[in-house]
């Protein structure tokens, strides 16, 4: 005989699959956390080998709108996982099946415009979705104002999916116009607050978000990143020994990957993560320094990685349009992005180093068509060293600050 929940015998509460977040800390990052990253230094070494291939304006626009999404669906994961217990074995399931899917998604990106859009799209649209769902169920009644805030979430995920499993089916023109339309629609959700008709809008007051977790899974894929950077110039340099120049252009390339490690993670990702934790609104710092902002970051470091391989493998052609967008954008995005990541979560003014190193990427583009790539590059990394220096010289007291509040 069957027994029935009733008054007398409750059902037992479910199991919470939601981290417990502590005060005066934050949580730490897990090793399946980690292990999902993995997929992601693969999309990554994709979409720089794909831009390598087709250094055109289609190319760029296609590994543009290709990165957009990636970027979008880890970050998207890193807020979910920011209140998910990975410890948890469906929490633990959810990401390993995510990490399946995201695997499909990084084989399709070569092929993403060609015969393997439907591929990119379905797996695309399916952790998007999935992983929403999956959260929604997860939170039950814990925190009706997140749960409200994920209806509204599955809703506009839901509507770009259509777009870019219809952008999956077409060519040529009607997939780049779908697919464009779709990451509108997803990048606009977070600005908008997710407003729904009849639900309203989000508040960032409502996401209640571990600021320093958050923060610290944001510095691993810049980490990520860099690591594919060292990566390509390690690979590079080996097919091209024999070449006189090849030997300069690796040693200028992985100190440009120390200066550009160096200017993020001296103090730049550690006052990040202090000032998130300590913002009295961690929803709104999210959304901007670290969901909006790290893009230029990364994208900075995934076309220095291009121009990387270009200086290893032609040193010595004439540095033409093409090579000096590459070779200089690389940095300048760069900085860029940590200039205003830096003034975001410290509320300051733009630093003068990074603006500086950017007026000298700007008097670099005179010596396009006059010296040659590895000159150039070699150009670019200085440019990176001296942005560096200046901010290990300029910080010196916030280094002493930090150090006697972590002593005491």
């Amino acid at each position: 005989m069957s027994i029935s929940p009733s008054a007398d015998h409750p059902r037992p509460p479910r199991l919470s699959l939601l981290r417990a977040h502590r005060a005066g800390g934050h949580a730490k990052v897990t090793n399946i956390e980690l292990f999902f990253d993995l997929v992601f230094v693969y999309a990554v070494t994709q979409l720089s080998h794909t831009l390598l291939h087709g250094l055109n304006a289609t190319g760029v626009f296609q590994v543009l709108l290709l990165f957009l999404a990636v970027w979008w669906v880890w970050v998207f994961t890193g807020w979910v996982t920011n209140w998910l217990d990975p410890e948890r074995p469906l929490v633990r399931l959810l990401l390993l099946v995510l990490m399946l899917a995201g695997l499909l998604l990084s084989i399709a990106l070569p092929e993403a415009f060609g015969a393997r859009g439907l591929l990119f799209a379905g797996a695309y649209v399916f952790m998007q979705v999935g992983r929403t769902l999956f959260m929604l169920w997860a939170l039950g009644d814990a925190a009706p104002a997140n749960t409200r805030n994920f209806q509204r979430i599955t809703v506009w995920l839901v509507l770009s999916g259509v777009l870019w499993l219809a952008g999956g089916w077409q060519d040529g023109q009607g997939r780049w116009l779908l697919w464009i339309a779709a990451l509108v629609l997803e990048y606009l959700g977070p600005a908008l607050a997710f407003h729904v008709p009849g639900m309203g809008r989000s508040s960032t007051s409502d996401w209640d978000i571990d600021g320093g977790h958050l923060a610290e899974r944001c510095s691993q894929f810049v980490i990520i990143a860099l690591g594919e950077s060292v990566l390509v110039t390690g690979a590079s340099f080996a097919d091209t020994l024999r070449q006189p120049q090849a030997l300069p252009a690796f040693v200028s390339a992985f100190i440009g990957s120390v200066a550009m490690w160096w200017i993020y993670f001296d103090l730049g990702a550690e006052r990040g993560s202090r000032a998130i934790r300590r913002s009295a609104d961690p929803g709104r710092t999210a959304r901007i320094a670290y969901t909006y902002l790290h893009l230029l970051i990364v994208a900075g470091i995934i076309v220095s990685a291009v121009a990387d391989e270009l200086a290893l493998h032609e040193p010595a052609q004439q540095a033409g349009m093409v090579d000096g967008a590459v070779l200089l954008g690389g940095p300048a995005l760069y900085l860029l992005g940590n200039a205003w990541f830096k003034k975001t979560v410290n509320d300051t003014n733009l630093p003068l180093s990074h603006l500086l190193g950017l007026a000298a990427l700007m008097a670099l583009t005179l010596c396009i068509g006059h010296c040659s790539v590895a000159s150039l590059g070699m150009a670019t990394t200085a440019v990176l060293v001296l942005v560096a220096l200046w901010e290990v010289c300029s910080l010196r007291s916030v280094r002493q600050m930090l150090g006697e509040r972590d002593a005491h």
